[in-house]
């Protein structure tokens, strides 16, 4: 009995003993108790295009690439282009200088060098830049002038001769650029010129003066033929004569002026003329 009571129960287990633990400062608790701050996370790298990408950019030939922004206006050309431009305008230029100067002499007054050049001047005014200021004259043309024409055809051969009636010729140009665009300078003063160039070297008894004269009665001859060619008058047979005359009126005055004008209408006729 006395030596199982000195040795302890196999079966029993010695009470737990807690284990020593040092004592903590309170700084050092607080701090280590305090939450760590998150990491931020690295930046993301730059975005490139892909290896692939790369490579095929570099096998590109250079035609392919994005070519730069062509300059604007004639600096945008090739050498041969711009060449040519430079000529073109340098030509018109020229000519548009050319053009002034000889416009200029011709409405300048008389001088040497007008003189001078008065056969080239007149050469390149007449008749399609002719140049009239009666518009702005103290006394401008107050008279609408028509110029008719009339003829006797031979309508076979010994036949007799029949009259085709006057035809104003005026009147047909007057219609002819009437609301037109662009209208014809040879309808505008073919047939006024030529009889201003009539009377202008006729005599009051239709009698030419000079050599211009004579000249002038051909020049409004033919014009007035081919008019009547034109309209179908030839068909009829042969024109054997043709006459002209002229038909005057004032112009009246507006209505806001007691001015008194006579708008009766006077003709001057011409002598017949045998072809």
């Amino acid at each position: 009995m006395e030596s199982n009571e000195r040795e302890p129960a196999e079966a029993a287990v010695p009470p737990a003993v807690p284990p020593a633990v040092p004592p903590i400062d309170p700084p050092a608790a607080t701090a280590a108790a305090a939450p760590l701050p998150a990491a931020r996370p690295p930046a993301d790298p730059p975005v490139g295009p892909p290896a692939e990408s790369l490579a095929e950019t570099a096998a590109e030939p250079p035609a392919e690439r994005a070519a730069p922004p062509r300059a604007a206006g004639i600096a945008g050309l090739s050498a041969p282009y711009r060449v040519v431009t430079a000529l073109a305008l340098a030509a018109v230029g020229l000519a548009a200088c050319g053009h002034l100067a000889l416009v200029f002499l011709h409405v300048a007054p008389s001088n040497t060098v007008s003189k001078q050049h008065a056969r080239t001047v007149d050469d390149w005014i007449y008749p399609e830049f002719e140049q009239n200021w009666k518009l702005f004259a103290p006394n401008p043309l107050q008279q609408n002038i028509a110029v008719e024409v009339r003829a006797e055809v031979r309508s076979g051969l010994g036949g007799e001769l029949v009259p085709v009636g006057w035809r104003d010729l005026s009147a047909e140009d007057g219609a002819a650029i009437r609301h037109s665009l662009l209208p014809s300078h040879t309808r505008q003063n073919e047939l006024r010129r030529a009889w201003d160039f009539f009377t202008g070297s006729h005599d009051e008894d239709n009698k030419p003066i000079g050599e211009r004269g004579e000249l002038s009665e051909q020049y409004l001859r033919r014009i007035a033929l081919n008019r009547l060619r034109d309209d179908g008058t030839g068909a009829r047979g042969e024109i054997v004569r043709i006459q002209l005359r002229s038909a005057t009126r004032a112009v009246p005055a507006p209505p806001w002026s007691d001015e008194k004008t006579d708008t009766q209408t006077y003709y001057r006729e011409l002598p017949w003329w045998t072809l």
